[in-house]
């Protein structure tokens, strides 16, 4: 009886010690949603519409090579893309939504260490010391991909689907919400795109995937990067190599880690041995 009693005091001293974890989490978003909401003109001005505009630094980058290769397809959103809202309450509440969805994102690295802080005590040291590794590689090739979707992607997607038209008689006039989500919908593609060296990494590891495999199907991987990138880029050789290139390498790197995983578990088998 006394040995169910302990239990159930040490579940709930977990259970109040997770709770505290989730409210430092909880006001730490609250606090930078308020600030992102504050700085409303410098987060959607000089951030989220940036992209559509001549200005931003990819779209000044491609025009002046544009004008030195005397490409004229290479220079993209000559024109700012005109965005409405339609609805009373659409900034308003866009204004909100994005405060929240920014003060979630800024906050994560905080959250995670709450969380991290709150797992760690019933790990061993090795799975401690894994851990640590994959978090910080995955969060990083995360971020690179955002800021890739962001500062690559994103431009090339907005002049693409910004100026496609099914017949001259149908003008675009973009919504606020539909462009918004077309942004967070690349940069959290691109995000999860990037992840692939860290999916081929557990992948190996569980020995679902060998480099033979990955060697013997590189030419399928590419021909699909290659159609997933023709789609978002301006009919030119330039962009279309801008984003299929980071991709190939991103699947050249998962062969290398897929190679140091067999090598290393051929190392263990003979030790075992």
């Amino acid at each position: 009886m006394k040995k169910n009693k302990d239990n159930a005091q040490g579940f709930l001293e977990h259970l109040e010690e997770l709770r505290w974890h989730l409210i430092r989490s909880i006001i730490a978003i609250v606090i930078i949603a308020i600030v992102v909401f504050i700085a409303k003109d410098y987060i959607f001005t000089n951030i989220i519409l940036a992209p559509k505009n001549p200005d931003f630094f990819t779209n000044r980058v491609l025009c002046n090579l544009a004008d030195q290769l005397n490409v004229d397809n290479l220079c993209i959103n000559r024109t700012p893309l005109q965005i409405i809202n339609i609805k009373m309450t659409g900034q308003f509440a866009m204004h909100i939504m994005i405060s929240l969805a920014l003060g979630i994102i800024l906050a994560f690295p905080y959250i995670f260490w709450e969380f991290w802080n709150f797992l760690k005590p019933a790990l061993y040291e090795k799975e401690i010391e894994y851990s640590r590794g994959a978090v910080f590689f995955s969060s990083l090739l995360f971020l690179m991909g955002v800021l890739f979707g962001y500062f690559v992607i994103t431009p090339l997607s907005v002049h693409f689907l910004g100026s496609y038209q099914v017949s001259e008689q149908v003008s675009n006039t973009i919504h606020l919400k539909s462009y918004i989500g077309t942004i967070a919908s690349v940069g959290l593609a691109a995000g999860l795109i990037f992840e692939l060296p860290i999916l081929i990494y557990f992948l190996s590891k569980a020995g679902l995937v060998y480099p033979e495999f990955l060697k013997t199907y590189r030419r399928h991987a590419i021909i699909i990067i290659f159609i997933m990138a023709a789609v978002i880029t301006p009919p030119d050789v330039f962009s279309l190599a801008l984003v299929t290139l980071p991709l190939v390498l991103l699947y050249e790197v998962g062969i290398v880690i897929s190679r140091r995983i067999e090598k290393q578990k051929e190392k263990e088998e003979q030790l075992a041995g």
